[in-house]
């Protein structure tokens, strides 16, 4: 009787089995993909269905976010106007050429633009051109009364000779003639070399020259142009004559700093119909005022005498949703924000006052706004 054993069966099994079996796939070198990434934990910075942002707070320090308490007050309503740098007339002023004629190097050389000149200090000398018959008929003058000096000269010397048988007042008469000739010889002279000297009118800086060696220039042309830039002006035109009567103060935006500014007064003449207004800086802002240049165009913030209720915020804090409106983020808990559509009015160059969209107490983010605006 033969006997079953079962152990070379299962071998056999065992051996399919490890056979069938799929083998782990080694990639070569460069093949390499990478690890796997992490899989997401739900704490970082995230936009909400509902279109707020959820900001834990370690995100918050990073980004630099800062919040404002939101309070409702009265401030003065303001209009923004484009306005020009101007020069002062009083601490500016413009060299230009009496004569035609060409330009000589003052003593110091010609000054370049942002040399320090003072008043009464000789920028350059303008030498006289005469053609050559205006040249020629000079000189035949000064030969005729070169030799008339002369005459006069000898003539005053013999009767000086004979004092005691002349009249004296024939002596005086020659005398006078002698000296006549000699003064209109002296003209005529300094007519043919004389040359004009350009004196700066102020002290301050050069604040244009258009002059070269040599160059040749035509009476009453710019030459140079000096300016004080401690004492600088802004002049802004106003298309409405109600905003020129109401106007209680002004700010400029300089650099993204608010600057005050002085009013002086209205134009009583329209400039391509709008009306001039003149600002000067005070004392305390001369040196943000002495970086601008003449003719720059600036940003003239002008405060006017009636009053708007509203919460003022930075500017900065004003940003856009998808729907172009303008919005304000607000943070309703510790970790969480949401936008809010608002509407405002400018107050200066960098803060305005927002009219609706806000209650008492809200927390408005002034700092950061612009990132919790870009998570997504």
């Amino acid at each position: 009787m033969t006997r079953f054993h079962p152990m070379p069966s299962l071998l056999a099994l065992l051996m399919a089995a490890a056979l069938s079996a799929p083998l782990p796939a080694l990639a070569g070198p460069g093949h390499d993909h990478g690890d796997a990434p992490p899989a997401p934990t739900g704490n970082g910075p995230s936009r909400q269905p509902d279109g707020s942002v959820f900001l834990p707070k370690p995100a918050q320090r990073q980004l630099g976010v800062r919040t404002l308490v939101a309070a409702t007050g009265q401030h003065a309503k303001a209009f923004e106007l484009a306005g020009t740098v101007v020069m002062d007339p009083n601490a500016g002023g413009k060299v230009q050429a009496v004569l035609a004629g060409r330009l000589e190097a003052a003593p110091k050389g010609l000054p370049g633009v942002g040399q320090a000149v003072r008043k009464g200090e000789v920028l350059a000398y303008v030498v006289p051109t005469a053609g050559a018959i205006e040249r020629s008929n000079q000189l035949a003058q000064q030969a005729e009364l070169r030799t008339a000096r002369d005459l006069a000269t000898r003539r005053v010397a013999r009767l000086t000779e004979l004092a005691d048988t002349v009249p004296r007042k024939d002596i005086e008469a020659a005398e006078s003639e002698l000296q006549s000739l000699t003064q209109r010889l002296g003209a005529v002279g300094a007519g043919l070399a004389t040359r004009d000297a350009l004196v700066a009118p102020v002290s301050g800086v050069i604040a244009s020259a258009n002059a070269v060696a040599g160059q040749v220039v035509d009476a009453r042309e710019l030459v140079f142009e000096v300016v004080d830039p401690s004492r600088l002006r802004i002049e802004a035109l106003a298309y409405d004559p109600a905003q020129a009567q109401s106007v209680a103060g002004a700010t400029l935006a300089v650099a993204g700093q608010r600057v005050p500014l002085r009013f002086l007064g209205a134009a009583r003449s329209l400039r391509d119909q709008a009306q001039p207004l003149q600002f000067a800086g005070d004392s305390s802002v001369l040196g943000t005022l002495a970086h601008l240049a003449i003719g720059q165009p600036v940003r003239v913030f002008v405060q006017s005498t009636d009053k708007v209720d509203g919460v003022q915020v930075p500017a900065a804090a004003l940003l856009r949703n998808p729907a172009n409106q303008t919005i304000v983020w607000v943070k309703e808990s510790p970790e969480r924000f949401a936008p809010r559509v608002v509407t405002a009015v400018p107050l200066d160059g960098t803060s305005v006052a927002v009219t609706s969209g806000l209650k008492p107490g809200d927390r408005v983010a002034t700092q950061g706004a612009t990132l919790i605006n870009q998570v997504r």
